[in-house]
């Protein structure tokens, strides 16, 4: 008996040839050798690492960054002068920074003497206490004071500026800001739904808050109604460094929105030197003439300067 595992391999290779009778076997075909690939990545894939080789420098040759860091090492950060200020050697021969306890008793100070007393560059530093923790900022009150003039100036400074100083960080920025926000409410706060032809002192005082120190022109509104009390304070628009561009439509337009019988103009000059120049002369009498056929009254318009301010009916370029 035939074992049905076992093959007969002649009877196979004659049996193959009939049942494929009649078809042509496939042949395959290859690319030719031009063009095979030569490695695992495509054209892109290679033109994106000729150019990534083409970034890389030169071996053995030293580079440097584009932009140099901020942060930079100065005596002022130097464990041996403690901040800016040196050691406090005991007789035991122990030493301590000399700020350490000069916080709380400037706090004790404050809070007991109040701020008439104190110089403006302590008020800085307790300002300071909650950006920078730890180090002596009295350095970097002083430093802010000389560069922008007063408190008024570090209150108002730009953040491109402030962080010019060194020592200065971002978070002594929002120390500031928040410390502006505060004074500009509390002077607005005097004037709102206040009548100001018997306040102007305070109305005054409010407009040299929030534009005298500005690095940048700005236009301000104050809208009043039928008694004079000022029911919206608006910045209208902000300009560069000396133009600021207003226009008369925009003006009457939001005055109408607000039902305002009267304003009072308001922009400064960043040079400091507050005396209207014939654009603002010109700028001037167009929203007048375009209120006074709407019967709303301009009662004055004033330059914010760095030290003093100009009004334009004092001047004579408004009339009744």
């Amino acid at each position: 008996m035939t074992n049905p595992r076992s093959f007969d391999l002649t009877r196979l290779t004659d049996w193959l040839p009939d049942r494929v009778r009649g078809r042509r076997p496939e042949i395959p075909t290859y690319p030719e050798a031009s063009t095979c690939r030569t490695s695992g990545f495509n054209e892109a894939a290679q033109r994106g690492l000729a150019d990534l080789e083409a970034r890389l420098p030169p071996r053995d040759v030293p580079t440097q960054p584009v932009h140099s860091p901020s942060w930079r090492q100065t005596d002022r950060l130097s464990p041996s002068e403690s901040a800016g200020g040196g050691l406090v050697r005991h007789s035991d021969g122990s030493t301590r920074p000399h700020y350490w306890g000069h916080r709380e008793r400037l706090r004790i100070r404050f809070l007991s003497g109040g701020h008439k007393s104190m110089p403006e560059y302590e008020l800085l530093e307790l300002m300071l206490f909650n950006a920078i923790p730890r180090i002596d900022v009295k350095p970097l009150a002083k430093r802010l004071l000389a560069a922008f003039g007063d408190l008024n100036g570090v209150v108002a400074a730009s953040e491109r500026n402030l962080l010019r100083v060194d020592g200065a960080t971002d978070k002594v920025y929002l120390q500031l800001r928040i410390a502006e926000a505060f004074a500009h409410r509390m002077g607005q706060a005097k004037i709102l739904n206040k009548e100001v032809l018997s306040s102007w002192t305070d109305v005054v005082g409010y407009c040299r808050t929030t534009m005298a120190h500005r690095d940048t022109e700005q236009f301000r509104i104050l809208f009043l109604d039928r008694k004079n009390r000022v029911i919206a304070d608006e910045e209208q628009v902000e300009g560069t460094i000396d133009h600021v561009p207003v226009y008369p439509r925009e003006v009457t337009r939001r005055a109408l929105e607000l039902n305002a019988s009267a304003l009072i103009l308001v922009h400064n000059h960043p040079s400091g030197d507050p005396t209207p120049s014939n654009a603002d002369i010109e700028m001037t009498r167009k929203i007048v003439a375009a209120c006074a056929a709407l019967e709303i009254v301009i009662h004055d318009h004033m330059i914010i300067g760095k030290d003093q301010e100009v009004s334009f009916r004092t001047l004579g370029l408004i009339e009744d």
